[in-house]
């Protein structure tokens, strides 16, 4: 069949295609693992990932299609309501909960979205709009998982809200299509729908703090690697600015969070 390739991501960019049923990308060094834990997902009943084919000749590697849509920037309307936001949160606690029945230690997994604090079940790590797959508003799939690690729960929760509530300030919010929103409300949202208990919510805000920096030092690693797609993006995005702009408006506006978890 002819190849169809799909848009949006970053990493690999150009690379992922459609051939019917399935999707071919780029293998990486966790193939096999993560083809592991997305089998243990699948067992487990989730339905919400790619059930994995296998590795082609080629040696790209073979996922089912997720039927759905999936929001490129600018984010549709409709990828930013409170229900496509709870509907994301609860996806990932139903992904978590079938990711405690997967035994991740015989394995190996990328360090570049990680959490550092490490953790007892395989998180996604990269979950933004481009990677979640949405039926009439509603998230029913998460797709590239070439990040997936061992990690804490709520480090996926906060990697999830920070692209996806979003937290950011104005100007990169614009950027990439947000409209103006509550967003102390969003993350309430956020922990409301997943079930964060009382000192959950206090976790999810220090995890933050976490989840920043650990975007920001994956990308800067990229772009000194020379990678062209992240200098692209550095470009795009006006390189280390943005993240000064971020770490500003995060503390001026840190004590709304504070009190809309409360």
């Amino acid at each position: 069949m002819e190849e169809q390739p799909l848009v949006g991501g970053i990493a690999n960019v150009g690379k992922v295609v459609r051939v019917g049923q399935h999707v071919l990308r780029p293998p990486t060094g966790h193939t096999a693992s993560i083809h592991a834990f997305l089998h243990a997902l699948d067992r487990a009943g989730f339905v919400g990932a790619p059930r994995p084919v296998g590795i082609d000749n080629d040696g790209r590697e073979r996922v089912a299609f997720i039927e759905g849509d999936v929001p490129l920037t600018p984010y549709p309307a409709w990828s930013q309501t409170d229900t496509a936001l709870a509907s994301i949160a609860r996806l990932l606690r139903q992904m978590h909960d079938a990711a405690h029945t997967f035994d991740h230690r015989d394995h190996t997994w990328s360090h570049a979205l990680s959490d550092p604090a490490g953790g007892t079940i395989v998180c996604h790590n990269d979950l933004e709009p481009s990677n979640i797959v949405f039926r009439d508003g509603i998230a029913v799939g998460f797709i590239d998982f070439e990040f997936a690690a061992p990690g804490r729960p709520v480090y996926d929760l906060a990697q999830m809200a920070r692209v996806c509530v979003p937290m950011d300030g104005e100007v990169d919010r614009a950027r990439l299509g947000y409209r103006p929103a509550d967003l102390p409300a969003r993350l309430r949202l956020v922990a409301d729908a997943y079930g964060l208990d009382r000192d959950g919510r206090a976790e999810l805000l220090t995890t933050m703090d976490v989840a920043f920096a650990r975007i920001e030092a994956a990308i800067r690693r990229s772009v000194d690697a020379g990678n062209p797609n992240a200098k692209a993006l550095w470009d795009r995005t006006e390189g280390g600015e943005r993240f000064d702009r971020r770490r500003r408006w995060w503390a001026e506006h840190h004590d709304q969070f504070v009190a809309a978890l409360r």
